[in-house]
């Protein structure tokens, strides 16, 4: 998404993206991390991400309990359109919820 603004100095457009000022949240250390369909370890893998990885997340919503580095908990994160990971494996510095629930 982004924001058209006008320059005060040029007259010209500016493009600000809202992306950019997204937080992104480490995921545990030395883990492959499971990208699910759903809010589930029941629902289908769709991707996998690497070691290393950071995350967006866009909203947060109940789904099966899990246990990883962070806790066990039954927060489960949108990182995208059909993507969701567990919360206990990313760290987010809180055990409950940081973002708006998914609707």
């Amino acid at each position: 998404m982004s924001v058209e603004q006008v320059s005060p100095s040029t007259g010209m457009p500016v493009v600000t993206t809202l992306a950019a000022a997204a937080t992104y949240y480490s995921v545990a250390p030395g883990v492959r991390l499971n990208v699910r369909s759903g809010p589930g370890t029941g629902y289908p893998i769709v991707k996998v991400l690497p070691e290393g990885a950071r995350v967006a997340i866009h909203c947060q919503t109940p789904g099966t309990r899990v246990t990883g580095p962070y806790g066990t908990t039954t927060i489960w994160d949108n990182i995208a359109s059909g993507q969701y990971i567990s919360d206990a494996y990313v760290n987010t510095g809180s055990d409950g919820y940081i973002r708006p629930r998914c609707s």
